[in-house]
């Protein structure tokens, strides 16, 4: 999943970014409101931490631009203003979650994926489709409980695909997706990991997973369904 982050503590944004990074997500980043506003409402993001303290243009105003363009992204606020009700204003203006200054990277790396996850409309962090079960915890993926090996980019495309379930998914759509704006990438590279992920799924005694659709892109054949 992709990633932004808005926060102008250069020295902290760069830790954020080293430790998502570490998980598999793509990570943009910008230091300032301005740019960072720019960023979130090009849509291609899957969940966003925004800093409130930022040079430009306030994390309370990248928020409100980003709501009132009716884009839907998850959003997390780092904040160090304590306060009850600074905490319900930023909620009521359309923020998801917020962390308080100083915080554990571990937490916020978990409550950026539950974003994600919730936001895709699943709770659960272990997925199913057909006999395919993929841990989001541990990035495990079991077909009939045997343990499949990806490699990290294998993992993500069918990470983002079982929370897709049912739609047809554009090699343009995991390009910006799987990718940030620092990696030059091209069609052709999704095309070598699906091929490389389809052929690891299918094991002995078992249908093909992945469909291709001719110019349109990629599909699971099967339901999701969540353990």
């Amino acid at each position: 999943m992709r990633v932004l982050l808005i926060e102008d503590e250069q020295r902290l944004a760069e830790n954020i970014v080293a430790a998502l990074r570490e998980t598999g997500l793509a990570v943009d980043y910008a230091l300032d409101g301005e740019t960072g506003s720019h960023l979130a409402e090009q849509g291609v993001y899957d969940a966003i931490v925004l800093d409130l303290m930022l040079p430009g243009k306030s994390g309370q105003h990248v928020l409100r631009d980003l709501r009132r363009e009716k884009l839907h992204t998850p959003v997390l606020i780092l904040t160090a203003q304590e306060g009850k009700e600074s905490i319900v204003g930023l909620l009521n203006a359309g923020a998801d979650d917020y962390l308080s200054k100083p915080f554990d990277l571990g937490e916020l790396l978990a409550r950026i994926k539950a974003l994600i996850r919730r936001a895709k409309g699943v709770s659960n962090p272990i997925l199913t489709v057909s006999d395919v079960e993929l841990n989001t915890v541990q990035q495990t993926v079991r077909r009939r409980d045997q343990l499949i090996d990806l490699s990290p980019t294998e993992y993500r495309i069918l990470e983002y695909l079982i929370h897709r379930p049912r739609a047809i998914v554009s090699k343009q759509e995991l390009l910006e997706h799987l990718y940030d704006f620092d990696w030059e990438h091209h069609s052709n590279v999704i095309e070598a990991h699906v091929s490389n992920l389809r052929r690891k799924l299918n094991i002995a005694g078992t249908e093909p997973l992945i469909e291709t659709l001719r110019h349109r892109g990629y599909r699971l054949r099967d339901e999701i369904a969540v353990l």
